[in-house]
């Protein structure tokens, strides 16, 4: 099993080190680096200022964890996503705007890759899990805009995670498609073919 992380900013990372322990593979996608500012709300460690954010959770996972995984300092696109993502068994999107989201999304639907969305709103007051056949992608208020600078909302950026890494898991242990949303009072969950959808 090949888990494909497509991001690893505030979700990403985080929620790749909850996912360590599954038996599965890791690999990761990101162009950007890790700045300063990133610390807050970023499960990356000072010494990674600087480094691919993609090359860095591989290298601290390796060194904190003892995990293997790939990482690939890129920009999903549609010129590469079939090569870099190509072996993935499951989707991840943690990116952070609606144009990459679409376009996993499109590639996921292309090949039949089993793919989850998580995200949080602008203000901060919640965020979402949701499997690609119910998910729809909003663009930004703004183009660029910052959902996590400064680890202001890092409580919800951690129930997300969390709630993303146990969807994983029960996605690999039996198959389930679980959405859900939460919010700092709580997390609503529904499986598919369950009523009462979010």
């Amino acid at each position: 099993m090949r888990i494909f992380f497509c991001g690893v900013g505030a979700l990403g990372s985080t929620t790749a080190v909850l996912c360590r322990n599954l038996p599965a593979e890791l690999a990761f996608a990101d162009h950007d680096r890790v700045e300063s500012k990133n610390l807050l709300a970023q499960a990356y460690t000072r010494q990674a200022v600087g480094r691919n954010k993609a090359e860095a959770l591989k290298l601290q996972l390796h060194n904190f964890h003892g995990v293997k995984a790939e990482a690939f300092p890129v920009r999903l696109e549609e010129t590469n996503i079939a090569t870099v993502a190509g072996s993935a068994d499951l989707l991840v999107d943690c990116l952070d705007n609606a144009p990459g989201r679409l376009l996993v999304s499109a590639y996921a639907r292309e090949t039949g890759t089993p793919l989850v969305h998580a995200g949080l709103s602008g203000d901060g007051m919640f965020g979402l899990v949701r499997w690609d056949e119910r998910f729809t992608p909003d663009a930004a208020d703004r183009p660029g805009q910052p959902t996590c600078e400064g680890g202001e909302h890092l409580p919800l950026i951690g129930l997300v995670c969390a709630t993303l890494a146990r969807v994983i898991q029960d996605h690999l242990a039996d198959g389930i498609r679980r959405d859900a949303m939460v919010t700092l009072t709580g997390v609503r969950t529904t499986a598919e073919g369950e009523t009462g959808g979010l």
